[in-house]
């Protein structure tokens, strides 16, 4: 039974036309007991109309209306056919425009009266003709209430539907940035940690097969030196990976570099052959979290860009200033520096791409950074981080 009500209810024209049968077969037994072909054309007509009253509503109310008042005018009683005329102004109200529903309400409030002058002899100003004509527009005005709440149900599933394809899409969009931001995330990670400790233990490899033979001491630390970066590099990977895997098991791996650990990282540099001078300004607190990061990673990819591109001769200064609501990084060096185009296109060994990463953690943080080559040779990196609350 509900597939039999599932299938009329997705074909609405067939439902249709099958009440619509039956309506005409029931006016064609009372023409045929009155002996009326003009019920019988009266009938097909007002049946046509009701077959095809939810695809052309504003049409089928306008000619019903038309049929309504010829009947008026020329019939002498109502026949059962008129029940057509009671759907149609449903249809009106459920399916027509904003006019057509209008409409059909004040053919439903005049219908009664217009039919009760028309089929009566009573006098129009008695008061039991006017009850009786009021009683008698009841019926249609039912009808186009029911229509106008099937309108307002209909409208108000369709914006259900609305809303609910729209929070989809809306999810789907915020579930696309999220995912660009973690591997925007995890990109910045991966290069920091990478760049910075993989060219250390190039330099160092590099050293140490240079003076192998000459001097064996030299090289042993350098071996040394590479075997620590190592194992620095292989617990900032596992920490990475364990934030992937879960987010229970973070706590296994080495919390994250902040900038009391830039001393270890500025003697590593040191170790790999690039002077670095460092300066404190201001007193220090605790900053928040993400500063913290930010800043450790800020030096950390200058000091890496400066060891790889400014040159065997080149050395870098680290500044940082401490102020009551931001804290400020300069970072020099005096190498060979590089092109603004390198700046803004990168090489291809990755030159650039830091930069970037720089730029998107300094704007996660809410603060501000200008890089680019020093005038007379070399590269500098200011930064402004705000500090807002400590978490």
């Amino acid at each position: 039974m509900q597939l039999l009500y599932s299938w009329f209810r997705s074909r609405p024209l067939v439902s249709d036309t099958l009440w619509a049968v039956l309506l005409f077969l029931l006016s064609l037994l009372e023409a045929y007991a009155e002996r009326s072909p003009g019920q019988v054309l009266l009938a097909l007509a007002l049946c046509t109309l009701l077959a095809f009253r939810r695809r052309h509503p504003d049409f089928a109310l306008w000619a019903g209306a038309l049929l309504a008042f010829l009947q008026l005018g020329f019939a002498h009683n109502v026949y059962v056919s008129d029940m057509a005329l009671l759907v149609l102004g449903y249809g009106a109200a459920a399916f027509g425009n904003k006019w057509t529903s209008r409409a059909a309400l004040a053919l439903g409030l005049v219908s009664g009266p217009l039919a009760f002058v028309a089929f009566s002899n009573a006098w129009i100003d008695k008061p039991s003709v006017m009850f009786f004509s009021v009683v008698a527009s009841t019926p249609f005005v039912l009808s186009w209430v029911l229509g106008r709440f099937t309108s307002i149900r209909r409208a108000y599933y369709l914006e259900l539907e609305d809303r609910a394809a729209r929070l989809e899409r809306e999810r789907d969009a915020q579930a696309k940035v999220a995912v660009a931001a973690e591997r925007a995330r995890i990109a910045r990670e991966l290069h920091d940690v990478v760049a910075h400790n993989v060219s250390v233990m190039i330099v160092q490899a590099d050293g140490a097969s240079y003076v192998m033979d000459a001097s064996p001491e030299q090289a042993k630390e350098a071996l040394g030196t590479i075997a620590a970066t190592g194992r620095q590099a292989l617990a900032e990977m596992r920490r990475l990976l364990g934030l992937l895997r879960s987010e229970e098991t973070t706590g296994e791996y080495v919390p994250q570099p902040g900038v009391e650990q830039l001393p270890d990282l500025l003697e590593q540099v040191r170790s790999a052959g690039l002077p670095v001078e460092f300066s404190v300004e201001g007193d220090p607190r605790p900053l928040p979290r993400g500063v913290e990061l930010t800043a450790y990673r800020i030096v950390q990819e200058a000091l890496t860009n400066a060891r790889k591109h400014g040159g065997p001769e080149a050395s870098a200064t680290v500044k940082i200033r401490f102020h009551d609501s931001d804290l400020a990084m300069v970072i020099e060096d005096d190498g060979r520096g590089a092109s603004a185009e390198l700046v803004t296109t990168g090489g291809e060994d990755g030159f650039g791409h830091g930069l970037i990463g720089m730029r998107e953690r300094v704007g996660m943080v809410g603060g501000s950074l200008d890089a680019g080559p020093r005038v007379g040779g070399g590269f500098r990196i200011e930064a402004v981080l705000p500090l807002g609350s400590v978490r």
